[in-house]
């Protein structure tokens, strides 16, 4: 399948090269050929924007990233400047600047490809920086949102966004009432059978889980000492719950999650040309949250009680970071960047498992994580030749990692953290991208605490001995552009991956997330966007995008190669579009054809597998400050595994339970007023 693909992907890369060689230049054009392109608000016009979200998520080639949340700055913030900059804070990322913004404040829009200098890409191939327009103004955005679902809980949610902008002082607020959602809530019938094929038990199930949360942002930004400070305040307090419920004549299974908790954070950025070609940014973060759970499960059959399980968790987090860095320009071809960061961050958690209201104990119950971690980096980019940039630079990480409560161990890190970037544009719309780079993973400190998934009958124990995961990446890619917004990309990609976590075994009957030694990732990302006008389609535009990845570990339980836990081997989307301007009316769907993954525990195995993903959607906009979206969202059934073995020794089949849900039906509505 893959060779068919590749092979399709090359014929469609030739015959639009041909036909762009007879297509008038489109509404953007290449900076110095290093890699920049410029799209100018002219370039949206047809799609009518309200916001600058509005016109990022329609530059040909590019995916918002918001950033991974991990901790630290370095490596973890997404794909998203504004100004040349990124916002002062993780949690206000680039997309909610943007949602901000109205479209009429954008001045250009510059996708880099590959980097470009005085541009921080942050380990990504491709960035947008948006420069927007430094006029006085006033601006609101008002959204409302409703999620309305077949037989389920519907949800609403809704915000309002100011930003008023006083020559270089920019201040505003965000009020935000947000909503959470899933996808994958259903029925469907429950079937477990023993090894032999013997049905055990034949049940129905039932799932719904929702959430949402209240919030409030403020912004600063204003000159500061010959230079330029950004501020921005957030809190914000969220809940979530989640019921399955598996019912026969004669048996009621019943598991219920909920939590609830608070959050807030305080970001600082201070930025000054010391010369006209010396920059300096000062970057201070502190983040912290709170959060309270509570699970229970009981089950009921033939009118009698089994003895009901509780798991409860009482957490507390906090992450402070201070980063600074030098940039100096030698020249407009060459850019040179050193600094370093320093971060402090806790978790805290008190846990507690019982059975019938006696206690159960748990390895790792009772937790305090605490990180003291240091890194310094040095970086350069050099436009060696109008078609040909060059990036390279080196982090050097120094961290320690202690435990303490049930358990009180210490670890120390030193990674050093090389990476190269070279971006080729042999000819005008047409970029090789090679990468070479060795990226260290954040330990999740939850992992080193106990939780559980008691629908599944599964309780983890913590994990005092976690070490972070590194790869060394490997990664080609070829970009060719064609028709205005048309683009081809393929992207080739390999990991070595060093202390690859997954799920290990521990006494007692537990398991925990650990390192079970090395792995690889085979990687290729196809992407292809096609506009249609040329065949009659006016407006329209039909796309195809999908990643496959194979994987390989060794299982710690087995012996046995297998692929990582919960990396989706392939899911493709095929996505149809449309602008009609006369209506003022844009429509679009998209389709998965496959999707699912599987994970492994040392003693069970489960997977799911979904197909027919199908969404619809039109958005239609009667006055430029005015717009309504409706939503469908439908898919076919989809199938969950769980395979539980008898022991881990001999791993005889005890018995394998299959669920197949009929996900719900539901509409998205939002209605958005912007002036």
């Amino acid at each position: 399948m893959t060779r068919t693909i590749l092979l399709a992907t090359t014929a469609l890369l030739l015959t639009a090269g041909a036909a762009a060689a007879q297509t008038p230049p489109p509404v953007q054009a290449e900076a110095g050929q290093q890699g920049v392109l410029i799209f100018e608000p002219a370039f949206f016009s047809d799609q009518q924007p309200n916001t600058a979200l509005d016109m990022v998520n329609r530059v040909p080639g590019f995916s918002v990233n918001d950033g991974d949340g991990s901790r630290g700055f370095e490596g973890s913030v997404g794909n998203i400047l504004i100004n040349g900059s990124r916002p002062a804070s993780k949690n206000d990322t680039g997309s909610n600047v943007l949602s901000r913004t109205l479209a009429a404040q954008v001045l250009r829009i510059e996708l880099i490809r590959g980097g470009a200098p005085g541009i921080d890409m942050q380990g990504f191939s491709v960035v947008v920086n948006v420069i927007t327009r430094s006029e006085s103004s006033r601006q609101s955005v008002f959204t409302g949102n409703a999620a309305l679902f077949e037989g389920g809980n519907d949800v609403y949610g809704g915000s309002w966004q100011f930003t008023a902008k006083d020559g270089d002082r920019t201040w505003g607020f965000t009020l935000s009432d947000g909503m959470s959602t899933s996808d994958s809530n259903g029925v469907g019938p429950v079937v477990r059978r023993d090894g032999a094929g013997t049905i055990l038990r034949q049940e129905d199930f039932f799932n719904d889980q929702s959430g949402g949360g209240n919030s409030l942002r403020v912004n600063y930004a204003s000159p500061f000492l010959g230079g330029k400070i950004d501020l921005t305040a957030r809190y914000g307090i969220n809940d979530f719950s989640n019921i399955n419920l598996q019912t026969s004549p004669t048996v009621r299974r019943e598991s219920v999650y909920a939590e609830d908790g608070a959050s807030g954070e305080f970001g600082l950025v201070y930025t000054r040309d010391i010369d006209s070609r010396l920059k300096s940014e000062t970057r201070f973060i502190h983040e912290f949250s709170d959060n309270d759970s509570s699970a229970f499960s009981r089950v009921t059959e033939n009118a009698v009680n089994a003895p009901e399980q509780r798991f409860s968790s009482v957490s507390e987090s906090s992450e402070t970071i201070l980063r600074s860095l030098l940039r100096y320009e030698h020249s407009p071809k060459l850019t040179i960047e050193t600094g370093g960061e320093v971060a402090y961050n806790m978790l805290e958690t008190e846990q507690a498992f019982s059975v019938g209201g006696v206690a159960v104990p748990l390895p790792s119950a009772s937790v305090k994580v605490e990180e003291t971690r240091g890194e310094l980096f040095a970086k350069g980019t050099w436009r060696l030749r109008d078609n040909l940039t060059l990036e390279s630079g080196v982090r050097v990480e120094a961290s320690t990692i202690s435990q303490s409560g049930d358990a009180d161990k210490e670890k120390s890190f030193y990674f050093i953290k090389p990476r190269f970037l070279a971006t080729w544009t042999p000819r005008p719309n047409n970029q090789f991208r090679l990468r070479f780079e060795r990226e260290v993973g954040q330990l999740n400190f939850s992992d080193f605490a106990a939780s559980a998934e008691l629908e599944d009958e599964n309780v983890f124990g913590g994990n005092i001995d976690l070490e972070p995961e590194q790869r060394w990446i490997s990664e080609l890619a070829y970009e060719r552009r064609f028709w205005g917004d048309g683009i081809v990309s393929i992207t080739l990609r390999h990991d070595e991956i060093s202390d690859a976590i997954d799920v290990i075994p521990l006494d007692g009957g537990l398991s925990a997330n650990g390192n079970i030694g090395d792995g690889t990732l085979d990687q290729l990302a196809v992407n292809i966007l096609v506009p249609m006008d040329k065949v009659g389609f006016t407006g329209g535009r039909v796309g195809f995008r999908n990643t496959w990845n194979k994987t390989e570990v060794t299982d710690p339980t087995t012996g046995e190669t297998r692929p990582i836990s919960d990396v989706r081997p392939t899911q493709a989307t095929i996505t149809i579009a449309q602008d009609i301007k006369s209506w003022n009316l844009q429509w679009g769907g998209a389709w998965l054809p496959l999707l699912g993954l599987a994970s492994y525990d040392p003693d069970q195995r489960f997977s799911w597998r979904g197909k027919d993903y199908f969404e619809l959607w039109a958005e239609y906009k009667p006055t430029p400050t005015l717009s309504l979206r409706a939503q469908i969202n439908v898919w076919n059934d989809f199938d969950q595994e769980r395979i539980v073995y008898g022991d881990r020794l001999t791993r005889p089949i005890a018995y394998i339970e299959t669920r197949q849900i009929d996900p719900r039906t539901f509409y998205q509505l939002r209605l958005r007023k912007t002036f």
